[in-house]
């Protein structure tokens, strides 16, 4: 037979309090009227015995289960989003909250699932998590608790936390005017004409209307624009040797890092140098971006400052419709040279 549960009765025993007493100074209330030395018995006493709160009484009582999930595609198993996680578990354990990690593979039967079990374990709110910044599918099902989009959006849930991709897609043009070069920069990862009426996601779009907005506004105009709908490096490397073929860019602005790492094979098979010959600015600050040689100039992903917003949102208080928009981190590295005064 297992160990009988230290009950609040016990500590209220032991303390020489009763049990209201005990309550009231285990929960926090403020102004209990009760002096420091019995503060300091019931401490004692919940210490002694090892007590520790019945959380599923106290949610009966309160409606509060000081838990909340956090349901996400493949955030968990890859280590390309997984700040998200961390900075969720850092805000949920300042609030003194237990999160609930589920991940679904982004299969909708799996998402109802993971729905039903958090609602079923009564948690106070659900935070739905992406890996890459996207609309996100959640289950046609009553859902009456608070709910955060976290790198992602609905139509459902209006209240999310993303990137701000516009800026961040300013900066990277930005940072190639502070390294001098205005001119024969090559857009590696979309070309508008060819991608004209497809939608990759809100993010992608306003990451390329910041690059865009910025071109313009600075009198800059791309030498050539190729697309490829998968971002990852065998594309980049592919891209940038069919773009040596017919150029000589000064520039690639990459549209992410893993294209960027392709570019960097095929100049480097080519015989050109970073950032002598070629300059390369990215986007995502992939953790392998600081190992190349030279480093990746990119523009990083706020992963872990979101995933603490979006558990701070959800717990604040009343939702409210609209986006918070996190900075994205802009890192210099030697892919750039540094403009001659």
């Amino acid at each position: 037979m297992g160990k009988k549960r230290v009950t609040l009765a016990d500590v209220a025993r032991l303390a020489g309090l009763s049990t209201t007493a005990a309550s009231m100074i285990l929960t926090g209330r403020p102004d209990t009227r009760l002096s420091p030395e019995a503060h300091k018995k019931v401490h004692d006493a919940a210490a002694s015995l090892g007590y520790r709160p019945n959380v599923a009484a106290r949610a009966l009582r309160t409606d509060k289960s000081r838990s909340i999930a956090f349901i996400s595609d493949y955030v968990a198993t890859t280590r390309f989003a997984s700040g998200l996680i961390r900075g969720a578990l850092a805000a949920a354990e300042e609030a003194k909250h237990v999160m609930l990690l589920l991940e679904t593979g982004g299969e909708p039967a799996r998402e109802i699932q993971a729905v039903e079990a958090a609602l079923d374990r009564q948690v106070d709110g659900l935070i739905f998590a992406a890996m890459r910044a996207r609309e996100v599918f959640v289950p046609d099902m009553a859902i009456n608790v608070p709910v955060v989009m976290l790198n992602g959006t609905s139509a459902r849930f209006s209240s999310s936390v993303l990137p701000d991709e516009y800026q961040g897609g300013r900066t990277a043009v930005e940072f190639l005017v502070r390294a001098g070069i205005r001119d024969d920069i090559v857009l590696l990862g979309h070309n508008a004409q060819q991608e004209e009426g497809l939608f990759r996601s809100e993010a992608i779009s306003n990451r390329l209307r910041g690059i865009r907005d910025a071109m313009s506004d600075a009198g800059m105009a791309f030498l050539a624009e190729v697309s490829c709908w998968n971002w990852e490096p065998n594309f980049g490397y592919e891209l940038t040797r069919k773009v040596l073929k017919t150029h000589r860019p000064r520039a690639l602005l990459c549209l992410n890092d893993r294209l960027a790492f392709g570019a960097y094979q095929a100049l480097g098979e080519a015989g050109l140098r970073i950032p002598e010959d070629i300059g390369l600015v990215s986007f995502d600050n992939d953790e392998i971006a600081g190992y190349l040689r030279p480093g990746l100039t990119t523009i990083g992903l706020p992963h872990e400052d979101m995933g603490h917003r979006a558990v701070q949102r959800l717990l604040e208080g009343p939702l409210t419709p609209g986006a918070d928009l996190l900075a994205m981190p802009a890192i210099w590295r030697g892919s750039l040279p540094e403009k001659q005064a």
